[in-house]
């Protein structure tokens, strides 16, 4: 374990591999590079030094207790009607849950791998809940397992992912296997699910999105041509929702396999295909993504 110049961060290592993460914000990743002789090169975009760091300049931050967007922080669960706090002023959507502005706790940690929690007191939510996050470097890739447990005595929805930016290229691509895809007006909430196909590649420099895909199949691939590099992305079958997002102008761009559609918690009381879990007391959701990274030898 390499000490981080930055003491608000924790570093781990393992052979080319490092990771730097800060518990207190957010429980973010700040950074997920190799350090090998023919230099290094950042898989996920790093963030910028210093402790007043947002999650929203991170590499990668935890969704949970659920993904994307709310309409207007309302929604009907069990019988009861609950306004969440705004938390993205000035849009009147709530998104991507509580996990990201909350300090997480270390659990345990050594040189390669770092366990975080945080214990959510129900305030905002139908229950209380408690998150983990378990971070793990071996043989070079990065695997992230992802868990929320209802420690209330009452039912809750619950959802999970992960908000990855990606280093933007111009010939880069992304390639995964989806079956549709949900339109969104001008609020970036979803309207109609349509057909859709990645399988043949998408550039993000050249294509706008910020939409979510359904039947996700688990995997998706970045390549950069320009660094002879490629990453694959491994998801488990839980989180079968891939949001990608590829603002203009901007030099990173997402995909973000989660467990659920956009503002879920209110389309479920419509459709049966939005993936929103329901936890009983003590009943715990957990799912988890790998970072495969891969360069040429002669790269």
């Amino acid at each position: 374990m390499r000490e981080s110049p930055d003491p608000s961060r924790i570093r781990l290592s393992d052979g080319p591999a490092e990771l730097e993460v800060a518990p207190a914000q957010g429980g973010c990743i700040t950074a997920f590079r190799w350090h090998t002789a023919g230099g290094g090169v950042d898989w996920l975009r790093p963030a910028p030094p210093g402790a007043d760091l947002t999650p929203n300049d991170s590499a990668c931050f935890p969704l949970v207790p659920y993904s994307n967007r709310i309409r207007q922080g309302r929604f009907r669960f069990a019988g009861r009607d609950h306004q969440l706090k705004a938390n993205f002023a000035p849009a009147p959507h709530t998104i991507h849950g509580h996990g990201w502005k909350l300090p997480w706790r270390v659990m345990a940690q050594d040189s390669a791998s770092l366990a975080l929690f945080y214990e959510h007191d129900g305030s905002d939510w139908p229950a209380p809940y408690r998150a983990e996050q378990r971070l793990s470097l071996h043989h070079g890739a990065l695997t992230v397992e992802l868990a929320v447990t209802n420690t209330g005595d009452t039912a809750m929805p619950a959802g999970l992912g992960l908000h990855p930016y990606f280093p933007r290229t111009p010939a880069c691509r992304l390639t995964a296997s989806v079956e549709g895809m949900w339109a969104t007006d001008a609020e970036v909430m979803p309207t109609e699910l349509l057909d859709a196909n990645l399988s043949g590649g998408v550039s993000p420099d050249a294509t706008p999105l910020d939409n979510g895909f359904t039947g996700f199949a688990g995997r998706a691939v970045i390549d950069w041509p320009e660094r002879r590099a490629s990453l694959t992305l491994e998801a488990d079958a839980a989180l079968s929702f891939l949001v990608v997002y590829t603002p203009a102008g901007k030099n990173f761009f997402c995909a973000e396999p989660v467990s659920h559609c956009t503002d879920a918690v209110n389309l479920a009381a419509e459709r049966g295909d939005t993936g929103l879990q329901v936890l009983q007391p003590g009943e715990r959701f957990a799912a988890a993504v790998r970072f495969v990274p891969r360069r040429d030898a002669a790269s």
